[in-house]
């Protein structure tokens, strides 16, 4: 099993950048396809990053980039250029096979992280 561990959020305004971070213990995700989801109130889990698969959905392409540390066994997802839509609370999983974009093709999530972006 793995345990992952999402930090890095915050509130920044619009424009402005944040690094989440997707620290794992138990086992390597060195070479893990490692997806982000991010969820806001009443709405299900949206897909936005596949590291590993380079597949992004097309509201963050050429904003956010997915990358790895395999030093510290963590994932990382560089957030630019922020909007307020990008409000929501961030998860992190394991890919373990499926509809890339589907949280069902996903296990051990992490607990997430907020992150606000205001106008």
């Amino acid at each position: 099993q793995v345990q992952l561990v999402e930090s890095g959020g915050g509130l920044v305004q619009a424009g402005g950048s944040l690094r989440l971070s997707c620290a794992a213990a138990g086992r390597t995700i060195s070479t893990t396809a490692v997806g982000w989801f991010r969820q806001t109130p009443g709405k299900e889990r949206e897909f936005v990053a596949l590291l590993g698969g380079g597949t992004y959905v097309d509201a963050v392409k050429g904003r956010f980039t997915g990358s790895r540390d395999n030093a510290s066994n963590t994932a990382y997802l560089h957030m630019n250029n922020l909007k307020p839509e990008d409000t929501g609370v961030y998860f992190c999983a394991v890919y373990r096979g499926g509809p890339v974009r589907d949280a069902t093709a996903y296990d051990y999530w992490g607990p997430g992280a907020q992150v606000t972006v205001s106008s």
